[in-house]
Formats: structure tokens, C-alpha cells, sequence
């Protein structure tokens, strides 16, 4: 029994071409838009390679613009499909054409939800990168001088400015790593000189952070430095939230950041999806009714059409056979005791003994 069957009359089908013509125009759009979201993604994420270190990232802006570019292709072959469909004669030369555009457009409309569905998983992959990438920023940050490390000082500060952001994890992450160059340090202080002696690595840390950390909002003059020392400011307690310095660090703004434009293109791509596959229902539709009109030979006529020829148990369990006996075509099926398969021996005698002999005729 056909799944979900609907009875078409001519004027029904005409109709039907008309609207999937058009809404194949619009799904040529919505392939722009795709590509156009994948795009935009891919440049805020190179705007801040610098912070990220190497990995995948990349793969959901490159499979959204790889599958808007398809969604462009696809929709105005489709366009032109059922433009066609509007007269059954133009039909016949698509007949062949339409039942394997419409298992294409299938597999790629699944990769819109694939593509979708990445955008919510990407979290966790992008979380790390940030991760790895604002601690090899702030471990290099003092590196002003050295060829391919110099820019990093200045992306970390515009980054905690434009982000409201200090640190990796937060604040103190600037406690760990020596970010004043060596350059800048008076080795005739005794107070420099301790404290390097004082680190195993020799490294002269301190309890600030850099000027980028700063919350300008703050009617107090900001306090970078000598952050856990109350001694060391009047009226002042490094436990409470009235520091001066941003907080939140910037893995977390980032990634609060990158997440609001991934729901989104999410988002937008899901209602794509949703908008792809009800085309693919009504080109399926078009399919079946025009193909039925041409096996009742009767144009002007109705004609049924339907999802699925079968039930959904039935056209499973032929697919299944498909795939069964896909191949078994160029197996070689061996008889039991024999070595050459292709010889039929059940009737074949080699034998001399039951020969009869036929006697020559005697010349006349």
C-alpha cells in the first residue's frame, strides 16, 4: 500500500510544478545564505586564529559553505525540473533523471542537518582551542622582540578590551607567567633581583596584570598591580567583587561569543533544512503523479502520486534485499566436486565404452 497517496487532477499537477519552480528559486537563496553564514564563521573565527591553536574548528564553516555552493546547484537543476514537469511531454526526456536527483537532493538535504547539528557540537572542540591558544598568547605576551611572537602582545590587549576580559581562566592566570620583559626590568633593584632568585625558573612574577585589564567603568584609578596586597592600597580588599579589573576571563567571553553566532547559524540552518526537505515532499509528489500519467496514457486525466510506492516495512525490507544481493551478480556459484562451474556435467558423457558405432554405408 503507497505511504501518505494523494489523487492529482491536471490543473492539481500544473499547480504543484509552479509552486516547486518557485520554491526551488527561493532554496537557491537559502544555498547563498549557507554560504554566506559559513563565510562570515570561518572570518570571525581568522580573525583570532592568533588565540587558537591548530585543529578542527574549521570544519563547520567549511562544510556550510561547501554545502550552500551544492544548494545553489541543486535547486536550479530543480528549478528547471519542474518547470518542465508542467507539461508531461517535457516530462518523458526528465523521467529517467528525477528519481536519482531526488536520492541526491535526500543525502544532501541530510547534510544541511548534519551541518546544523555540528554547530551545537562544535563547542567542545573550540572551548579546548581557546584553551591552548590564550595560553601560549599569555605565555608569549612579553615576547615584543622576537620575530613571529611580537603581534601577540598586542592581540591579548585588544582582546581584553574589545572582550572585557583578563587572563585565560581569569585574572590570576597573569600571576603564573612572567609578561614584563626583561628588557623593561631594572636588574639594579633589589627587589627585582629577589624575585627572580626566588622563582626555580628565574622568572620575575608578580601578582598584576597588564593595563588591558583594567575596567575604565571604574570610578576608582585602576589597580594592576600588587592585586592580592591590601596593605599596599587605601581602603581596599582584593575578596570582593569591587576590583577594578575585568573578571571573567577571556576563554569564557569567547566562547560565550562564538556559541551566540553558532545557535544562530544553527538555527538558520535548521529552518533551511526544514524548508529543503518540504520541497523534496512535493518534487516526490510531482514525480510519482506525472509518472503514473504517463503509464495511464491519459494526460488530461487524474492521476495518483505518493511518498512511497510500498509501506515504509516493505520498501525497507527491499532495500535491505538490494544491499544483500548487491554484487551477487559477479559472484561465481561452485557445484560440489566439480572445477569448472560453467560446465554442466549432468548430461555429459566422456566415456568411449557405451559409444554405439555407426556401420558405413556400403558403396552402391
Amino acid at each position: 500500500m503507497a505511504v501518505l497517496k494523494v489523487k492529482f487532477t491536471k490543473t492539481k499537477r500544473d499547480k504543484l510544478a509552479q509552486i516547486l519552480w518557485i520554491l526551488n528559486w527561493i532554496s537557491v537563496v537559502s544555498g547563498i545564505i549557507l554560504f554566506s553564514l559559513g563565510l562570515f564563521l570561518k572570518i570571525e573565527i581568522k580573525k583570532r586564529n592568533e588565540v587558537m591553536a591548530k585543529g578542527d574548528i574549521n570544519s563547520v564553516p567549511n562544510m556550510l559553505i561547501s554545502v550552500g555552493v551544492i544548494a545553489c546547484i541543486i535547486n536550479f537543476l530543480g528549478g528547471k525540473i519542474c518547470y518542465d514537469c508542467s507539461d508531461a511531454n517535457k516530462f518523458s526526456r526528465w523521467k529517467l533523471v528525477m528519481l536519482p536527483y531526488i536520492v541526491c537532493t535526500l543525502c544532501f538535504t541530510f547534510c544541511i542537518l548534519v551541518g546544523a547539528l555540528m554547530c551545537y557540537a562544535m563547542r567542545n572542540e573550540l572551548e579546548e582551542s581557546l584553551y591552548l591558544g590564550l595560553r601560549d598568547a599569555i605565555k608569549y605576551y612579553k615576547d615584543t622582540d622576537i620575530p613571529g611572537r611580537c603581534f601577540l602582545k598586542r592581540t591579548v590587549d585588544l582582546l581584553q578590551i574589545g572582550f572585557r576580559c583578563c587572563g585565560n581562566n581569569g585574572f590570576r592566570d597573569w600571576f603564573e607567567v612572567q609578561w614584563v620583559s626583561a628588557r623593561y626590568l631594572n636588574m639594579a633593584s633589589k627587589d627585582v633581583v629577589d624575585r627572580l632568585k626566588s622563582n626555580v625558573d628565574g622568572k620575575f612574577l608578580v601578582d598584576g596584570v597588564p593595563f588591558s585589564c583594567c575596567n575604565p567603568s571604574s570610578p576608582r584609578p585602576c589597580i594592576q598591580y600588587q592585586l592580592t596586597n591590601n596593605s599596599a592600597h587605601y581602603n581596599y580588599d582584593f575578596l570582593t567583587e569591587e576590583l577594578n579589573i575585568w573578571v571573567k576571563g577571556c576563554r569564557e567571553a569567547l566562547l560565550d561569543y562564538y556559541t551566540a553566532i553558532m545557535r544562530s547559524i544553527g538555527i538558520a540552518a535548521l529552518l533551511i533544512w526544514l524548508f529543503e526537505l518540504s520541497v523534496l515532499i512535493g518534487v516526490r509528489y510531482l514525480q510519482t503523479a506525472m509518472k503514473n500519467v504517463l503509464l495511464l496514457g491519459n494526460l488530461e486525466g487524474e492521476s495518483d502520486g505518493w511518498l512511497l510506492e510500498n509501506s515504509f516495512v516493505e520498501t525497507a525490507k527491499q532495500n535491505i534485499n538490494i544491499i544483500k544481493n548487491f554484487g551477487k551478480a559477479n559472484q561465481i556459484s561452485t557445484v560440489s566436486g566439480t572445477s569448472d562451474p560453467s560446465t554442466d556435467v549432468s548430461n555429459t558423457n566422456c566415456g568411449k565404452n557405451n559409444v554405439t558405432k555407426n556401420s558405413i554405408p556400403a558403396a552402391s
